[in-house]
């Protein structure tokens, strides 16, 4: 992941840059970002989940006729202010903590994840009826949406929601 932002046709200059000591030591490369975005149960949306002990998940965030993320009811709902403080308490933020976009109802029952960048998913989130959609960072529309359409937005940071699913593979493998 960031090695190739939309792909490449030739591996030359900066891409080549990138990998070139993988070249020279004949080094495979194998890359399996969004699968473990999505996986159900070992997956960084599911590592979110976990966090957020919701219940009744479902497959969310379809991409090409899969999922890459995940949606749930809280056990015991939130307020804005819980929500950000449970994110913030179980991810290593770094300290830059969450930045919550107040949009949506409260309490906040349903919860939907897409890890990463995943307020591309906010028309999804609106379809489906959830209450916030958890996140890594936003765009700028999402500023603009959100607040139409009701739903309060989670920005958690890249790095802390995309290394759940690397977290739960390291104690199953």
């Amino acid at each position: 992941h960031g090695l190739s932002w939309g792909g490449f046709a030739r591996v030359t200059g900066k891409h080549y840059r990138r990998i070139a000591a993988l070249v020279d030591d004949d080094i495979a490369l194998y890359v399996s970002h969004l699968p473990l975005d999505g996986h159900q149960d070992y997956g960084n949306a599911a590592g979110v989940a976990d966090v957020l002990d919701l219940r009744n998940r479902s497959p969310f965030g379809e991409l090409g006729g899969e999922y890459i993320g995940q949606r749930g009811t809280a056990n015991d709902p939130y307020t804005v202010d819980t929500l950000g403080e449970r994110l913030e308490a179980n991810l290593d933020t770094e300290g830059q903590g969450v930045q919550v976009l107040e949009f949506g109802p409260s309490p906040i029952r349903d919860v939907a994840i897409v890890t990463g960048s995943g307020t591309d998913w906010l028309d999804e989130a609106i379809e489906t009826g959830v209450d916030a959609l958890v996140t890594g960072e936003g765009k700028q529309q999402a500023y603009h949406e959100a607040p139409e359409a009701g739903v309060h937005g989670c920005l958690a940071r890249p790095y802390p929601t995309d290394t759940l699913g690397v977290r739960n593979l390291k104690g199953i493998v």
